[in-house]
């Protein structure tokens, strides 16, 4: 009796897992929602939209874009984590979804690490102090002195944003106090600073590219460990400030408990994606470096990240409700 028994609960084990597998070996059988947790035409979207458009070709199915804005991203971020685990509800993270906001806001929507399941860090983005021309320094050295005599302010997209925390930890750095001037997205901050209300400005520098190739901005520094690619001559940050490094960076994450072969193959279409030459060229317009990671490097990435943004959260006392 008792053989039998095991017998067949050993067969139905054997069954439901022979089950699980032909459900991963046939997914996707159905269109795939990429979340994007802010609004269209920020670089996050460019960067979601061109990978959702070069994945739906490596996995059979449409990956379908949806702008969820709101909260710094913890919204769309929140809706991802409550989703069914079953492959069809990926998010494209920032350095703000999983690193900045679960550190910063008081009411924690999402665990970062246990509600989520990595896929694949895609890549790296560049962010860039610069200033107005009209303020009288070419150097981040010139920069720390001249603040270290006068009382000087910078702009950024906003209170708790990655362009605002790259402030905060390029003060601690130099050991300088500048103030901060937040506003409501990067466009407003730029409109400022192009008119000198504001002289100086940590932006993302696909959004100040244009302004600097003009001249219209004067870019002292990138805050990559290496100088960008498409603006050589701009030194890093790092070069004064050893030691100082910040980006911005997209990820893809699917809900925890998604089953393992299910997020090989989300991995494996992304890696595809980031590896055709033409995505590269497109990501080249706005300095982003290809990372196309599997999933247990953006596990560790993001652990990373946020043991080295807690203390810049904490000294610069920034909390949000």
């Amino acid at each position: 009796m008792t053989v039998s028994i095991t017998r067949r609960l050993l067969l139905g084990a054997a069954m439901a897992l022979g089950l699980a597998g032909a459900a991963a070996a046939e997914y996707p059988e159905r269109p795939i929602t990429l979340v994007i947790p802010f609004a269209a035409g920020g670089s996050t979207d460019v960067v979601g939209r061109i990978v959702a458009d070069r994945m739906s070709q490596e996995l059979g199915q449409q990956v379908i874009v949806q702008n969820v804005g709101g909260a710094g991203g913890s919204l769309g971020a929140g809706q991802v984590a409550k989703a069914d685990p079953d492959g069809y509800t990926i998010l494209m993270a920032t350095v703000a979804t999983h690193a900045l906001n679960p550190l910063i806001l008081k009411q924690k929507p999402y665990d970062p690490v246990a509600d989520f399941a990595p896929i694949s860090l895609l890549v790296l983005v560049p962010n860039v102090l610069a200033v107005n021309p009209e303020l009288p320094v070419n150097s981040v050295q010139e920069l720390i002195d001249l603040a270290k005599k006068e009382p000087l302010a910078y702009a950024s997209s906003g209170n708790g944003t990655p362009l605002h925390l790259s402030g905060e930890l390029f003060k601690a750095m130099a050991g300088i106090d500048v103030t901060h001037i937040p506003y409501k997205g990067s466009g407003p901050a730029l409109t400022d600073v192009l008119g000198n209300q504001v002289p100086i400005i940590f932006d993302n520098l696909p959004s100040a590219s244009s302004h600097i190739a003009s001249g219209k901005l004067r870019a002292l520094g990138v805050t990559t460990k290496e100088r960008a690619p498409s603006f050589p001559d701009v030194p890093a940050i790092a070069e004064t400030l050893p030691g100082y490094e910040t980006y911005t960076w997209n990820a893809l994450f699917a809900p925890a408990g998604t089953p393992p072969e299910v997020i090989e193959r989300l991995s494996a279409a992304a890696k595809a994606a980031m590896a055709d030459p033409a995505v590269a060229e497109r990501m080249k317009d706005f300095s982003a470096t290809i990372v196309a990671s599997g999933p247990e490097e953006l596990a560790e990435h993001v652990k990373a990240e946020m043991a080295k943004w807690e203390p810049v959260v904490r000294d610069a006392n920034v909390s949000l409700d």
